[in-house]
C-alpha cells in the first residue's frame, strides 16, 4: 500500500470515530465493553489470588494436621488419608477454563482413587453454569457481538445514505473505504484488548512466561481481528443496515453459541465413554480378583506367601524378620494401584479425544479456536487437569506405600495380630507419631511455556485461516463496491 494509499485508510477511521462519537449507541456499547473488561480483570484477579492464597494455607493445613495425628497403627493413617490442593496458574485470573468444572483439590487414601473436589461450577447454582463473566467469557462471548453493534452499518451506512458512490467517484477505492472501517474497528479491538494486556504482563511477576503472555495476547487479537473481518464483509454486501446486522447477529449466534455446544455434542458422541457407576462396578469387579489386603489369609496371597517363606527361608509367617500383615498390604496396594491406573487411563484418553474432535471444529468456528488456544496458553485445558491427576496418583502411592513400609518395619507381626486383646494390646500395636514425616512437599506447576505453545499452535492456525480467507472475501467484495 503506497502512502498515499495509507493517509486515506487513515483519514476514513478517523471520520468513522467522528460518526461514533456523535453516536450515543456506539459510544455507550464501547464504554460498556471497557467497564465489562476491566471490571471482569479485577474481580477475577482478586478472586484467584484468594483462592490461590487459600490452597497454599489449606495445603499446609492437611500437612499440619497429618503429622500432629498421635500415636496410631499404620493403617489407620492409611484411611486417615492426606489432601492435595491444585494452586492457580497465574494466568488463569483471565481464564480458569475447566478447573471450574474440574475441581481443584483430591482426597488421598489408601486403596481408592478419588476424583478432584470443589468444582466452582458444581457447588453455583443453574445461573452460574450459563457463563461466568471472567474476562476470557467476555472477550470471546461478548466483545464480538460490542462490535458488531458498533460495526454492522460501516459500510452500508454510507450506502444507504448514498455518499457511498461519492466517496468512490473521488478517487476512493473500495478497498481504501474497507481498510479505514477496519483501522478503526481495530483500535476498538485495541481499546477492549488493553486491560486483557495489562493484566497478563503483571502475571510475569509470579513467574509466568513472557512467551506464555503474548500467545495470549496475540491469540484474542486474532480472534477479534476475524469478527472485524466478518463484519466489514457483511457490511459490504448487504445494501441496508437492518440487513447487515441481522446476519451478523445470526453468525455471532451460530459461531459463539451453537458451535461450542455442536462441538462437545459431537465430540461425546463420536467417542463414547463409559458412565461413572458403569466404571466403578468394572473397577470393583477387578479388584475383588486381586484379594483383600485387609485378609493376610485370603487365597489370593496364597503363593505371595509361600515366596515369601522361601525368601527367608523360614517355616511359618511368625518367624518372618518382618510383619507379614504389613507385607501384604504393601502387595495389595500395589496391584489395586495399576488396576486403578489403567481404569484412570482409559478414562483420561478418551476425555483427551473428546477435546480433540471438539477442537476440529476450530476450523468452523473461531470461537472454539479461541476457547481451545485461551485454555491451553493459560494451563487450564484438559492435558494439565489429567497431569494433576497423575502427580497426585504418585503423591498418593508413594504415602500409601511409605506408611506400609512403616507396618513392615516398626510393628511386630505377633503384637499386629492381638491387637484387639485389650487396651494394653491396642496400645502396644501403635508406632511413633515420629513416623508421620513421611508426605513430600506437593506443589503443582502447569507445564513449561514451550509446551503449552506447541500445543496452541493447530488453534493460532484456525485462527489464521480464518483471517486469510476473510481478507481474500473482503478483496473480492472491495474490487466491485458500487
Amino acid at each position: 500500500m503506497s502512502i498515499n494509499n495509507f493517509s486515506k485508510v487513515v483519514v476514513v477511521a478517523k471520520d468513522e470515530w467522528r460518526y461514533w462519537l456523535r453516536s450515543k449507541l456506539a459510544m455507550t456499547v464501547l464504554a460498556i465493553g471497557l467497564l465489562l473488561t476491566l471490571s471482569s480483570v479485577v474481580v477475577t484477579a482478586i478472586t484467584m489470588h484468594e483462592l490461590s492464597h487459600d490452597r497454599h494455607e489449606l495445603q499446609s493445613n492437611a500437612v499440619q494436621s497429618f503429622v500432629d495425628q498421635p500415636d496410631r497403627h499404620p493403617h489407620r493413617m492409611v484411611h486417615y488419608g492426606h489432601y492435595a490442593f491444585r494452586t492457580p496458574s497465574p494466568l488463569s485470573t483471565l481464564d480458569p477454563g475447566i478447573d471450574a468444572y474440574t475441581g481443584n483439590s483430591i482426597f488421598l487414601e489408601g486403596h481408592r482413587q478419588n476424583s478432584a473436589m470443589f468444582a466452582d461450577q458444581r457447588q453455583g447454582t443453574a445461573l452460574t453454569k450459563l457463563g461466568s463473566l471472567t474476562p476470557a467469557f467476555i472477550v470471546q462471548t461478548l466483545a464480538p457481538l460490542l462490535l458488531i453493534l458498533i460495526g454492522y452499518s460501516s459500510i452500508s451506512r454510507e450506502r444507504e445514505s448514498q455518499t457511498l458512490s461519492y466517496l468512490l467517484a473521488q478517487g476512493t477505492s473500495g478497498i481504501t473505504l474497507i481498510a479505514g472501517k477496519g483501522l478503526a474497528l481495530l483500535s476498538v479491538v485495541g481499546l477492549i484488548i488493553a486491560p486483557l494486556a495489562v493484566s497478563a504482563l503483571f502475571t510475569v511477576s509470579s513467574g509466568e512466561s513472557l512467551l506464555a503472555v503474548a500467545s495470549f495476547v496475540v491469540g484474542y487479537a486474532l480472534y477479534l481481528t476475524v469478527w472485524v473481518l466478518l463484519i466489514l464483509l457483511a457490511s459490504s454486501v448487504f445494501s441496508k443496515n437492518s440487513g447487515s446486522f441481522t446476519a451478523l447477529a445470526f453468525v455471532w449466534i451460530l459461531l459463539c453459541i451453537v458451535m461450542p455446544r455442536v462441538a462437545s455434542t459431537t465430540a461425546s458422541t463420536a467417542v463414547p465413554s463409559a458412565g461413572k457407576i458403569e466404571t466403578d462396578f468394572a473397577v470393583k469387579a477387578e479388584l475383588r480378583k486381586l484379594g483383600d489386603g485387609h485378609n493376610t489369609n485370603d487365597p489370593a496371597f496364597k503363593q505371595f506367601k509361600q515366596s515369601l517363606l522361601e525368601k527367608y527361608n523360614v517355616n511359618s509367617i511368625d518367624e518372618l524378620p518382618v510383619n507379614f500383615r504389613g507385607l501384604v498390604a504393601s502387595e495389595s496396594e500395589a496391584k489395586q494401584a495399576k488396576v486403578l491406573n489403567q481404569f484412570a487411563q482409559q478414562r483420561m484418553q478418551a476425555e483427551l479425544k473428546q477435546t480433540q474432535v471438539s477442537r476440529y471444529f476450530g476450523w468452523v468456528s473461531p470461537m472454539v479456536a479461541i476457547r481451545s488456544l485461551s485454555m491451553i496458553v493459560v494451563g487450564t485445558s484438559i492435558e494439565t487437569h489429567h497431569r494433576f491427576l497423575r502427580e497426585t496418583e504418585q503423591l498418593r502411592f508413594d504415602f500409601v506405600q511409605g506408611l506400609n513400609k512403616i507396618h513392615i518395619e516398626e510393628l511386630d507381626y505377633k503384637d499386629d495380630m492381638n491387637r484387639n486383646a485389650d487396651a494394653a494390646a491396642t496400645k502396644k500395636a501403635r508406632v511413633s507419631a515420629e513416623n508421620w514425616q513421611i508426605l513430600q512437599d506437593f506443589n503443582f506447576n502447569v507445564d513449561s511455556a514451550d509446551v503449552r505453545a506447541q500445543r496452541s499452535v493447530p488453534a493460532f492456525l484456525q485462527l489464521l485461516l480464518w483471517i486469510v480467507v476473510l481478507v481474500g472475501g473482503i478483496k473480492f467484495v472491495g474490487k466491485r463496491l458500487i
